[in-house]
């Protein structure tokens, strides 16, 4: 990626764009003009606010073959939880082994307070190369230094591919690095391929409410960039024989600039595993009927040792909170064992179950569209027969 940032004559001097400049690359001459420096990053935020049209961004990359070519390599963003690597870092690194055949370089980007053995534990799970960036203030998400860092590490490192899940953390710096870098994102991927053609990145997403599947492919910027729906993908088993290079990322103060900052941090009500995670979920759609049933759920929950899910209907119902919310619009589960309870099974709902083991069914309505792709299923009143399921657990566990 090359280009330049163009002061025009029309500059008064004003300072606007001295003040909106995320990375103070912008000031102001003894002739009240504005001038830009190296740190430059092309992302565009002052041109949008110069009132005089004083400024404009110039790229000189795209579709150049020669250009294209430098960038190789794929490059994972870990997202840590409780001290370790998430999930959905395993899954990515997974993937990226599948898409690497073995021909291309995996890195993985930390970027937390305290990386502790995340390094060994990644590359035990695929990585070939750890760039770890260790600060205090990196102990919560924050949009401006994740996009910093991450900006810099493609910059210097040139992948061809970058991946992150599709959480609410990759939602968030993923298209503001791809803005910076003036380069495609393809959002909430579940299927990632490279064409043997071509070796550009295939990157499928559902599209129209789930009813089709978009293919989409970046054929004249670098990097790739995708996010990936957690869930979807699987990990690769841990190979503690994997040996890997570590890298400790320099972090310079202007990367930790930020116009935002964290006050408190606030973990999810519930004492239950977060449903991505979890091994058994139960779902309850509409037929659940308000939120005070929902009580139901949790009891098996409890006592199955899993989590509680929910449709997308009982969510904007407000029956239940959102970080529960399984499909397309949601999260993407793979349980062992995954329960609907009063979900018709609309094919937004199924993009985000589809994966678990074993679906187990409970409706009222025979024609239900969840009893045609279920493992098993149970025409019956909800009210009836979950309340005899727990009866029954706890009668055979006395």
């Amino acid at each position: 990626m090359s280009g330049f940032l163009e002061i025009k004559d029309s500059c008064t001097g004003c300072g606007i764009c001295v003040k909106t400049c995320p990375v103070v690359a912008l000031s102001i001459n003894d002739k009240k003009r504005a001038v830009v420096s190296e740190d430059c990053t092309l992302c565009s935020i002052c041109v949008d606010s110069c009132p005089f049209e004083s400024l404009a961004v110039h790229h000189s990359f795209g579709g150049n073959q020669k250009e294209l070519d430098k960038y190789s390599g794929i490059l994972v963003l870990c997202e840590m939880r409780n001290g370790a690597p998430d999930r959905s870092t395993l899954e990515l690194l997974g993937e990226a082994r599948k898409l690497s055949a073995g021909e291309k370089e995996i890195s993985v980007l930390v970027i937390s307070d305290d990386v502790s053995k995340a390094p060994e534990m990644l590359i035990h799970a695929g990585a070939d190369k750890v760039i770890t960036a260790v600060h205090e203030s990196f102990k919560h998400f924050s949009t401006e230094p994740w996009n910093s860092i991450l900006t810099h590490v493609i910059k210097a490192d040139m992948p061809e591919i970058v991946l992150a899940a599709a959480t609410t953390t990759g939602r968030d710096v993923m298209p503001r690095v791809s803005k910076t870098l003036d380069t495609g994102l393809t959002a909430d991927c579940t299927e990632l391929r490279i064409d043997p053609d071509n070796g550009m990145l295939m990157q499928t997403r559902p599209a129209f409410g789930g009813n089709i599947m978009a293919t989409i492919v970046c054929d004249r910027t670098r990097p790739q960039m995708s996010t990936v729906r957690p869930g979807v993908m699987k990990p690769i088993e841990p190979d503690s024989s994997r040996t890997g290079e570590i890298i400790s990322l320099e972090v310079t103060p202007e990367m930790v600039k930020n116009r935002s900052k964290v006050i408190e941090f606030i973990p999810s009500a519930g004492d239950e595993v977060d449903i991505t995670e979890a091994e058994i979920v139960i779902s309850g759609g509409r037929g659940m009927k308000n939120p005070e049933n929902f009580d139901l759920l949790h009891d098996l929950a409890h006592l199955l040792g899993g989590t509680v899910g929910a449709s997308r209907a009982a969510v904007d119902n407000g029956w239940i909170e959102y970080p529960r919310q399984v499909g397309q619009t949601g999260k993407t589960v793979q349980p062992v064992t995954y329960l609907a309870v009063g979900i018709s099974g609309a094919v937004q709902h199924r993009v985000g179950m589809q994966s678990s083991d074993v679906i187990y069914a409970v409706n009222k309505d025979k024609d239900a569209g969840i009893f045609d792709f279920c493992t098993e299923g149970f025409v019956g009143d909800l009210f009836e027969i979950i309340p005899a399921l727990i009866k029954e657990i706890k009668k055979r566990r006395k």
